[in-house]
């Protein structure tokens, strides 16, 4: 299943600072010792794991026992929507009974997803007729193996919208830590529509759009809150920073012309998957130099800030 993370979520300056994972982190005994290895792995390397989910779209869902009342966290593979949300599918791998985190959330919808970066409140919806039906059908062209799990079993495998409704900064121990972490799931995913892209074959599915779009977005989004928030802090508090952040909003602009041109790309009938792949190779070369000279000037000011 090659379902990292939700990335549109801007990078804030709480006054409270960043929260620091370590404090939070809970041991939770788990029935499956191999789902507990993945829980561990991916919260220890914040979101990434090894082994058969290695480069996949994997985020941890905490739900709450429709009997018990004890909150059970679950690995699941994700798709990105194209917003402010994730679908997620109950497939069980075509068992003939719903997976149990799925019983748990349709008696409490309200869940936690953890993405490797943010842990966040999220109100699960199962999606229902059409829409359910069109969200199942970009998973399958995207990956069949969800048509071998549905041809396993007589239920419909449902699918699960998870939007955000509460959540804070990232885990981190300082800003710059903060910063980076953003970054890296920029370049993580950055790096997997690469892959997808030109592994993709003559056509362009509906999911592997999706997944542009919803980057698309996530780095307008990122870029945006910087330009309000971030950098004006910082040009208040340090002056001789303005060389930098003028560079900086320079690569801002070129790299928004590169979004709005692989949108252009994207939006279009029948679009060739050379011509995408193309757009995303450019966007990559410029998105990778700029967050490399964004750490290296900003991360030892974040930090001595902190």
């Amino acid at each position: 299943m090659r379902f990292p993370p939700p990335v549109g979520r801007p990078f804030t300056m709480p006054a409270n600072g960043p929260r620091n994972p370590v404090s939070r982190r809970r041991k939770k005994r788990m029935p499956n010792d191999f789902n507990q290895q993945i829980i561990e792995e991916f919260r220890a390397n914040r979101g990434r794991v090894g082994g058969p989910f290695e480069g996949a779209r994997l985020l941890l869902l905490t739900t709450t026992g429709a009997r018990s009342g004890v909150r059970r966290t679950t690995p699941v593979g994700y798709l990105p929507d194209g917003g402010e949300r994730v679908l997620v599918i109950a497939s069980a791998a075509g068992a003939p009974k719903h997976p149990a985190w799925f019983h748990n959330l349709r008696a409490d919808p309200r869940v936690t997803v953890e993405d490797g970066v943010f842990t966040y409140e999220a109100e699960a919806v199962v999606l229902e007729g059409d829409e359910r039906d069109r969200a199942f059908a970009r998973a399958v062209e995207a990956d069949p193996g969800w048509a071998a799990y549905q041809d396993r079993t007589t239920r419909v495998i449902p699918v699960v919208a998870l939007r955000q409704v509460a959540g804070g900064p990232p885990e981190a121990s300082s800003w710059g830590e903060a910063l980076r972490l953003i970054h890296d799931a920029f370049r993580r995913e950055l790096a997997l529509i690469r892959r997808e892209v030109a592994a993709s074959g003559p056509g362009l599915g509906a999911q592997l759009r999706v997944n542009c779009l919803t980057l698309c977005r996530g780095l307008h989004q990122h870029h945006t809150h910087e330009d309000a928030g971030m950098f004006p802090a910082l040009a208040a508090q340090h002056p001789g920073l303005a060389p930098v952040l003028e560079r900086l909003d320079r690569e801002h602009q070129k790299i928004a012309d590169l979004l709005e041109e692989l949108q252009r790309v994207l939006s279009g009938e029948g679009a060739d998957p050379k011509t995408v792949l193309s757009e995303v190779e450019r966007l990559a070369d410029e998105l990778e130099a700029h967050l490399d000279y964004e750490e290296e000037q900003l991360i030892p000011i974040l930090d001595g800030a902190a």
